[in-house]
């Protein structure tokens, strides 16, 4: 039987940060799931921060999983990542060792880590006598150059364009990304398998909180800050809210996630706007315990964005049966189903309107929690067995 070997190179080059990022949590997933499935017949790899391809011992690997996730569950974010010299030894530690006696595999990676360099992939999937399969999250930085960082179009671009040359087989986190990403395989002339695999839901731990969650009623953003997040129009509602109504009819808004890029307008709001104080509060990152804390007691996620590939906090925070708030886009319908609230991203009046319903337990808060009771969470089983399926398909 081929062997199957899991990249691990992003939770490796992450190991400065307190906090997971999506990606960081789907291939953490994606290291258990197939772990389970497939045991001794898993390798690891990596690409190494200092540059070297190889292989991880599977104890080693998973020591190093287990470490990240004892992290993830306990610590808060911080705005300086760990320094260099702090994780040298762990980095040292995990320096990997070159494949030996490479038998026919099937290469899977779940992160864009690398991508960029195509003369780097077709080294290890000759070295590794591999065929590849590789998890495709979204193609935003090229659909919305707008929102990315300023050399973000083309970089994604060498990525996509190195799936479109390179890859056997293409797993998509929800249909819209595989629309976006068709045109791409089209122009490359090769037939590629596509699957469609909804990222599953994850399970939040119960631990104790660092964080204290507020008294008053609140409502919860969780993601970077950066442009196509759409951030500037929640500051806008509650700037708004603050200066017509009473201070005890304004609710809490609490935002969740690490400054991004290009995002002046709204760090300049969040510092120095005087009717945002004592209204909305900004938490760099959190622990997964605080988070599903703050996600189990709040009003409403509210989503507003102009772009997502899937929309993992919807299926969060419907999980523990909070309502969702979130932009009319298919990607976060097929995340939400039926469940949420959908609102177009600019429309202002229809955001105002729903967040204060919600705030004040009115017809569209009901009929919510009304359909929550029928809502069902994608799961992690479901995608890996896509994944799985994927990958015997490539083995026979």
């Amino acid at each position: 039987m081929s062997a199957v070997i899991l990249d691990l190179s992003r939770l490796v080059s992450r190991v400065r940060h307190h906090t997971p990022s999506g990606v960081d949590r789907v291939e953490m997933a994606y290291a258990r799931g197939l772990h389970a499935r497939y045991g001794d017949r898993l390798g690891f790899a990596i690409v190494h921060p200092f540059g070297r391809y190889g292989r991880l011992p599977a104890a080693k690997a998973l020591r190093f999983l287990d470490m990240l996730e004892a992290r993830w569950a306990l610590e808060d974010g911080d705005a300086k990542p760990r320094s260099i010299a702090t994780v040298l030894p762990a980095l040292l530690d995990l320096l990997p060792i070159a494949p030996r006696g490479a038998t026919s595999s099937v290469y899977v990676q779940a992160s864009p880590h690398h991508l960029t360099k195509p003369d780097l992939v077709r080294q290890i999937l000759t070295r590794e006598q591999a065929r590849f399969l590789c998890l495709v999250h979204d193609l935003i930085p090229i659909d919305y150059p707008e929102y990315a960082r300023p050399n973000g179009a083309a970089l994604h671009r060498r990525r996509i364009e190195t799936v479109a040359a390179l890859a056997d087989g293409v797993i998509v986190n929800s249909a819209a990304t595989g629309e976006s990403l068709r045109p791409w395989l089209e122009r490359a002339g090769r037939d590629i398998p596509t699957h469609v695999a909804l990222l599953g839901t994850h399970d939040m731990p119960r631990v104790e909180a660092c964080e204290p969650i507020p008294e008053q009623p609140y409502f919860l953003c969780v993601g970077t800050i950066e442009p196509r997040k759409n951030h500037l129009l929640l500051l806008n509602l509650w700037r708004a809210m603050a200066e017509s109504l009473q201070a005890a009819a304004v609710p809490r808004l609490v935002i969740v996630g690490r400054r991004g890029w290009e995002n002046e307008q709204v760090i300049d709001m969040l510092e120095r706007c005087p009717a945002l104080v004592g209204h909305v509060e900004e938490r760099n990152g959190c622990s997964d315990g605080a988070l599903r804390d703050l996600l189990r007691g709040a009003r409403a996620l509210l989503l507003p964005s102009f772009a997502e590939g899937f929309g993992m906090p919807v299926t969060e925070a419907l999980s523990v049966g909070t309502p969702v708030i979130c932009s009319d886009l298919p990607a976060l319908r097929e995340a939400g189903g039926d469940a949420p609230d959908f609102i177009d991203p600019l429309d202002g009046p229809g955001w105002r309107a729903a967040i204060l319903d919600h705030f004040r337990g009115g017809p569209l808060h009901v009929a919510q929690h009304a359909r929550l009771a029928a809502w069902r969470a994608p799961s992690w089983e479901d995608h890996i067995a896509i994944l799985c399926d994927a990958i015997e398909a490539l083995c026979a």
